[in-house]
């Protein structure tokens, strides 16, 4: 689960049909926002989805979301609609912006639950199907959404601190980059769990990069006992990588979530390791869930188990599979 720079709403309605268009995407990363005036495609039948998370313009981990859901609607002859934001009320307005548009589906993310049970209950009170994604394991079902496609964030921290002992570390800084973000606080809580180090958390200001830099070095500076930085986004373990540099300390940097710069990090030593919950996939199986509920009545996970996406541990060892698929926009 990641989260962007500034709060704020970018909205993108893409009609994607054309199969042609979904290909592109999938070999090369061009996007198809472009395709508006294709011809339909798949079996959609002019059906319309929205996607609503608390990601906003700019950030890398969620274009690669919008990007897997462009190539499912393009495969089904969906007309998708992306939207976000890092406000939690304003990304539950999104939801009844969807519901008052009559949308024939609905796919969100749950950063914050409780803000979204009301617009989820609407939803659902005008007999639209909705699918969670990305964050909200321990939520959705309570949410009352129908499906989950996602990391169990718990389950991946745990692994973490697994990880952190077979590479005898002793003091971990696991860094929080928004408060209150329930997926953020499980992954720490479950490196807490089994890691037989000391864990702490550090809470920065995740729309300031300079600010994330200058708070992890200033830590590292007063506590010569770190020996590893965990973030829980590719963009803040560049950050953290330059605080190691600024502050001399001799910790190593491993993170949760994965982009292309991340990915030569890791290839060169910079990083030790990535959490891959693989979020093209999280944005491609939320859309395709939708068009089959409506077509065919398939619930994914029966609608009482989520579907799992991560974790996948990308490391030095294994990170040429998938550098070029980040380098073509979709890892």
């Amino acid at each position: 689960m990641n989260t962007p720079p500034p709060p704020h709403t970018s909205v993108r309605r893409t009609r994607v049909a054309a199969l042609a268009s979904a290909l592109c995407l999938l070999v090369s990363g061009c996007s198809v926002l472009g395709a508006a005036d294709d011809a339909a495609g798949g079996s959609g039948g002019g059906m319309k989805v929205t996607l609503v998370t608390h990601g906003g313009k700019g950030d890398a981990f969620w274009d690669l979301v919008r990007r897997g859901a462009e190539a499912a609607a393009a495969k089904d002859g969906v007309d998708l609609t992306y939207v976000g934001d890092a406000d939690p009320a304003a990304q539950a307005d999104l939801v009844r912006d969807a519901v008052r548009d009559k949308a024939d589906g609905i796919a969100v993310t749950l950063a914050k639950p409780a803000a979204m049970r009301g617009p989820v209950a609407q939803a659902k009170a005008a007999g639209i199907p909705v699918v969670g994604l990305n964050s909200g394991i321990d939520a959705w079902r309570p949410t009352g959404l129908l499906e989950y496609f996602g990391q169990d964030e718990s389950v991946a921290g745990r692994a973490v601190g697994d990880k952190l002992d077979g590479l005898k570390a002793e003091h971990a800084l696991c860094v929080v980059h928004e408060r209150g973000n329930v997926a953020l606080e499980a992954r720490c809580a479950g490196v807490r769990k089994t890691f037989r180090g000391d864990t702490d958390n550090l809470y920065v200001d995740g729309t300031d990069p300079d600010a994330v830099t200058a708070t992890i070095a200033s830590r590292l500076r007063q506590d010569s006992s770190i020996d590893e930085v965990v973030t829980n986004g590719a963009q803040f373990a560049m950050s953290a990588v330059e605080a190691v540099r600024q502050s001399g300390s001799r910790a190593k940097v491993a993170t949760f979530d994965l982009n292309k710069d991340l990915v030569e990090a890791v290839r060169d030593g910079d990083v030790q390791f990535a959490v891959d919950q693989q979020p093209y996939l999280q944005g491609y199986l939320a859309v395709d869930a939708l068009w089959l509920y409506r077509t065919n009545g398939n619930v994914s996970g029966g609608g009482t188990a989520p579907v799992l996406t991560g974790p996948a541990f990308v490391t030095r060892s294994n990170v040429s599979a998938v550098a070029r698929f980040a380098a073509a926009g979709t890892r």
